[in-house]
């Protein structure tokens, strides 16, 4: 009875504390297309332990209460993700109990046994959106570059900027469907599949798994040839549509039977001595006697207890109260000593997924026709999948290379002493220039990261029970006769105009 009872009491209680999060992960993170093989990740990994289960038969459970350690460190990334409102941690959190809650009650001998399928639950939780977002980018510009190369060496004429090549005839660009990322996350699984499934030595399943890698890349390079090459036959039709489509399932397809070919190679090489079998896992285990009901239930009501205890926190202390803004942006002036503004709206279907709790953009201008285009967003408080999205994401997923991202001190006070820390961005889309500023106003705090952000939501919420914030972005665009010292000139003394009227505005 006891065997029922704890399993399905663990169940309901991660149903309990993890709702949110995994309603979150299947509905949303799940949907995307980069991430949908993970739709059968749960099957796949409950097939591995059920091929298992003889020799998890004949192994004794030896209960260890060393499985605490998983879960106390998972419980603790519970923590950080839920008040940071950071996802990734939660997700790993999950994985970790789920460990733990195996460790503390099988024991160390059968968490072996099972320890793939386990690892392999990894693969179902996308990485932290900016993490993903700089990955995607990078991939993009590999494969753009490769393209190129390869349709150069075909004899057509291709020149690149960025993520664009440019035909001559025609434009394409590499948007993030085309990054490749959308084939290596599902190409890693299937090599950990195959390594998994392999019998060779451990450094040619270590080799079969890393060679994904660059097998990814340059299929998606090879793509977007023949992409660039039928678009001269074809036109510009050829890049999107049916052909779009079916070269991306048929790019999957060639590296799959790629892999297999290297499986096949590696199988036979180097050559030498057969390695000995394996000794037969039916004579690993002996019976043992089965864990005490007693034992196993305090350890249920140990871990049970830990999880309830946090569930019942959560509900009863709210650490994000909403901290209203001081001023309501709305009435953000448009005229800024010799600088004179036009506000902008954004269509509401923005503002909703944003999230925002309130925003101005003005669009400003000088005498002398210069322009500058400055964004403040302000949040009341930062929720999981509700948080400030850095430009470091967002500007580079509507086309613009970030040609120069560094991070400098602006002064804002006459004498120079009083500095704001600013990430700076020099862009590029399409032979159009801009530099750009941006930082996050955030509780008193200048910050310029995202990892700053999250580490200072989870401790504000943790002690001072607030998470507002804010994002101001400034973009002036630079000349062709223009110097880039001009424009950051222009951009600095912008900003010393801004940042003391924006005190007014912002909660400190």
């Amino acid at each position: 009875m006891t065997a029922r009872l704890i399993p399905t009491g663990y169940l309901l209680i991660f149903l309990l504390l993890f709702y949110a999060p995994l309603h979150w992960l299947v509905v949303n993170d799940w949907s995307r297309e980069d991430f949908n093989y993970a739709y059968i990740m749960p099957a796949v990994i409950l097939y591995l332990i059920w091929e298992k289960r003889a020799v998890l038969g004949r192994t004794p459970s030896r209960p260890d209460w060393l499985g605490l350690v998983p879960v106390l460190v998972g419980l603790a990334l519970f923590w950080l993700g839920e008040l940071s409102g950071e996802f990734f941690s939660i997700y790993v959190s999950l994985w970790l109990l789920t460990v733990g809650a195996c460790w503390l009650h099988l024991g160390w001998p059968k968490l072996k046994l099972i320890a793939f399928p386990l690892a392999l639950g990894l693969t179902m939780f996308p990485p932290p959106h900016f993490l993903f977002q700089k990955i995607t980018f990078s991939l993009k510009l590999v494969s753009s570059a490769l393209g190129v190369q390869l349709m150069q060496l075909f004899g057509m004429s291709a020149f690149r900027e960025g993520n664009i090549i440019d035909l001559g005839f025609t434009q394409l660009q590499v948007v993030d469907a085309c990054s490749g990322l959308r084939y290596l996350l599902p190409l890693i699984v299937l090599g950990l599949l195959l390594a998994y499934f392999f019998k060779g030595a451990v450094w040619k399943k270590i080799v079969l798994v890393m060679l994904t890698v660059p097998l990814t890349v340059f299929t998606n390079s090879l793509r977007i040839a023949l992409t660039g090459l039928l678009s001269e036959v074809w036109g510009p039709e050829a890049a999107k549509g049916f052909f779009h489509d079916f070269s991306g399932w048929f790019i999957f397809m060639f590296s799959f039977v790629v892999m297999l070919g290297i499986m096949r190679l590696l199988k036979h090489w180097p050559r030498g001595r057969a390695a000995k079998p394996a000794a037969d896992s039916k004579t690993a285990e002996q019976p043992g006697a089965p864990a005490q009901p007693a034992s196993q239930m305090r350890r249920f009501v140990v871990m049970g207890g830990l999880l309830l205890a946090s569930l019942l926190v959560g509900q009863i202390i709210d650490f994000r109260p909403k901290v209203p803004i001081s001023r309501s942006l709305d009435h953000f002036p448009v005229a800024l000593s010799d600088w004179h503004g036009r506000r902008v709206m954004m269509e509401r279907q923005f503002v909703d997924m944003l999230d925002l709790s309130d925003y101005a953009i003005v669009d400003y201008r000088d005498a002398g026709d210069r322009q500058v285009n400055f964004y403040v967003a302000y949040y009341e408080n930062q929720n999981k999948g509700a948080s400030i999205h850095s430009p470091a994401t967002c500007l580079p997923g509507s086309g613009w290379e970030f040609q120069e991202a560094t991070r400098t001190q602006v002064a804002v006070s006459a004498d120079g002493r009083q500095t704001v820390p600013v990430n700076r961005a020099l862009m590029i889309k399409g032979g159009h220039r801009r530099l750009a500023y941006y930082w996050f106003p955030m509780r008193g705090r200048v910050l310029t990261t995202a990892y700053q952000m999250k580490w200072y939501n989870f401790w504000d919420a943790l002690t001072r029970r607030r998470t507002d914030g804010a994002l101001v972005r400034l973009i002036t665009p630079v000349g062709e006769d223009e110097t880039v010292q001009r424009a950051e000139q222009r951009l600095a003394a912008f900003t010393r105009l801004i940042v003391p009227v924006l005190t007014d505005y912002l909660p400190q």
